[in-house]
């Protein structure tokens, strides 16, 4: 399996340390790049020298949300082929027929059980180690 670089899009700081702590206890080495908002983001990602292999975006966040950040992503010629997982707690139809159309990977609610939550991401992170991912 390969070590994954991860880009986390999450103003949430409990949700931040839930994931470090999650990828911690399951003993993988992969490598989390923090951004607090999507404006964060996209600076990290500007600068093209060590892009993520995939992104985990929350959708409600401050000064761009996830779907506005997603169409940014998406009308870049290098970065649109990133692969993107929302993670959150939006169950909403629109916002999840929204993701789609604009080309995400996955789309994950957060659950409430800390187990559930460590159970999901060890699944998501497992197929993501495992596929070809394009190095942009």
């Amino acid at each position: 399996m390969n070590v994954l670089n991860i880009l986390l899009i999450e103003d949430d700081m409990i949700e931040v340390m839930k994931l470090n702590r999650t990828i911690s206890t399951l003993k993988l080495g992969h490598k989390i790049i923090e951004a607090n908002n999507g404006v964060e983001a996209l600076e990290i990602l500007k600068r093209k020298d060590d892009l993520p292999d995939i992104i985990l975006l929350d959708l409600n966040m401050p000064k761009i949300n996830g779907i506005e950040f997603l169409e940014i992503l998406k009308n870049d010629a290098v970065l649109k082929f990133i692969p993107t997982i929302i993670l959150t707690t939006s169950s909403n139809q629109k916002d999840l027929l929204a993701c789609y159309n604009l080309g995400i990977a996955g789309y994950i609610l957060k659950p409430l059980k800390y187990e559930d939550y460590m159970s999901k991401i060890e699944k998501l992170l497992a197929y993501w180690s495992i596929n070809e991912l394009k190095k942009v």
